[in-house]
């Protein structure tokens, strides 16, 4: 798709594209509302100012829509297509691995309430759970910046594969 065919979407279909690149409702309809966007590095621009302004709630929207690290997305949807190939370095983990990546994930979420997000592109599943680990030494406030700038990461990632980059 190209900044002009979503420039020219009704509004609820813009949101139902944004919403695979981040399911905060409240960021795909900030972001839908921005529009024109002249290219897509306006677009991204835009869309990472846009988590970087969501309340805790509305990322807590966005997190709920993310499988666990090491958890096969379920469904047939592209959001779910994307989840796994980005969590690829998850899956080929060995026994011992993914067993620590569920007891990490465990850890995390009793901590912080909230599933462990992390830009797993490119990263192996002991690359995740060393980062897991670490994190989990964060306070709530050093913790939320991190997920912030995860969150961005994943997003931005997401629109690139949206408009075909």
């Amino acid at each position: 798709m190209s900044a002009a065919e979503f420039n020219a979407l009704p509004a609820p279909d813009a949101v139902r594209e944004l919403l695979a690149c981040n399911a905060s409702s409240a960021w795909a309809r900030a972001v839908a509302a921005g529009r024109p966007y002249a290219d897509l590095g306006e677009l991204r621009e835009v869309a990472a100012g846009a988590v970087g302004a969501l309340t805790w709630p509305d990322v807590r929207e966005a997190l709920d829509a993310h499988p666990r690290i090491g958890e096969r997305a379920v469904g047939e949807g592209r959001e779910a297509a994307w989840s796994r190939r980005e969590q690829s370095g998850a899956a080929s983990a060995d026994e011992r691995t993914a067993k620590e990546l569920v007891e990490a994930n465990r850890a995390y979420e009793d901590r912080f309430g909230h599933v462990f997000l992390i830009f797993a592109s490119g990263r192996t599943a002991d690359e995740m759970l060393a980062s897991a680990r670490q994190r989990l030494r964060n306070d709530e406030a050093a913790e939320r910046d991190v997920v912030r700038r995860e969150l961005t990461a994943i997003t931005l990632l997401r629109l690139d594969r949206l408009f075909g980059t």
